[in-house]
């Protein structure tokens, strides 16, 4: 099976190109800010709509921040050295989950100490509604015929015209299909009652690491890592394990607590 050949670039007028690439990121920013409304809107939330605009944007400037610095330092630091102009080059790709999720962290650190909230209070609120934007950005990724799989021959393999002439797993849309839409769901319903604060926090983190070990596993590790251990371990399961443990402690913690955050 042919992957789609859908042209990277969404609109050209002129010298200006707009990419599908960034446009998933426009798709996942706005989606949040619609979810976060409606979150807001329900009684008992504690939180305004203005209040949620001015959230989305303190994440969406970490998620570009860290991302792309996560890129930067994890993955690609030894060509990014020589050529640190391109490190703004943001339309070519080139952004870490990892990287974008400490962005996020400081994000939310800041406006809460803005808004003078608990640092909990802020991240439970928003993670639920971040995972319509990692599935965006992941199909950003099948768009451009990137981050693909491993050499298969399940039916549904694909031919990526970036990936030679053999069927490989679409692991871009495995990674849509858990890191966006099963996680949502997952969270969407799981917050939807009051949690103590960080439990909410904690699943995310322990789900999304679970989620990303395994797809890992599907996928091709970075040309220019490979793998960094016993012939399977990649740079994205070792950032995802700690992710795993710390969910799962905060899971704990958080429930030896009484539940005292507001259903949002």
């Amino acid at each position: 099976m042919l992957a789609p050949n859908i042209d990277p670039i969404a609109v050209s007028l002129g010298p200006l190109k707009v990419h599908w690439y960034g446009l998933m990121y426009l798709f996942g920013f706005a989606a949040a800010w619609a979810l976060g409304a409606y979150r807001a809107r329900r009684p008992g939330s504690g939180w305004q709509n203005t209040e949620v605009s001015d959230l989305i944007f303190y994440c969406a400037i970490g998620v570009i921040i860290g991302g792309r610095l996560g890129y930067v330092l994890f993955y690609q630091f030894g060509y990014y050295l020589k050529n640190p102009l391109e490190i703004f080059y943001l339309w070519t790709g080139g952004m870490s989950f990892h990287g974008g999720l400490l962005g996020v962290i400081v994000a939310a650190w800041l406006y809460g100490r803005h808004t003078q909230r608990p640092f909990f209070a802020v991240a439970d609120f928003v993670t639920p509604i971040a995972p319509i934007g990692l599935g965006a950005g992941r199909i950003g990724n099948f768009i451009n015929q990137e981050l693909w799989g491993k050499v298969t021959d399940v039916p549904w393999g694909m031919v990526f015209r970036t990936g030679g002439p053999l069927p490989r797993h679409p692991s871009q849309l495995y990674e849509f299909g858990l890191e966006g839409i099963a996680l949502f769901i997952i969270l969407w319903f799981y917050s939807s009652r009051p949690r103590p604060f960080g439990a909410v926090s904690g699943l995310f983190l322990m789900c999304y690491g679970i989620f990303r070990f395994l797809i890992e596993f599907a996928r091709m590790p970075d040309a220019h890592l490979g793998y960094l251990a016993f012939g399977w371990l990649t740079m994205g399961q070792v950032l995802s394990f700690p992710m795993v443990l710390f969910g799962l402690w905060l899971l704990w913690s958080s429930h030896k607590k009484p539940v005292v955050a507001a259903s949002a």
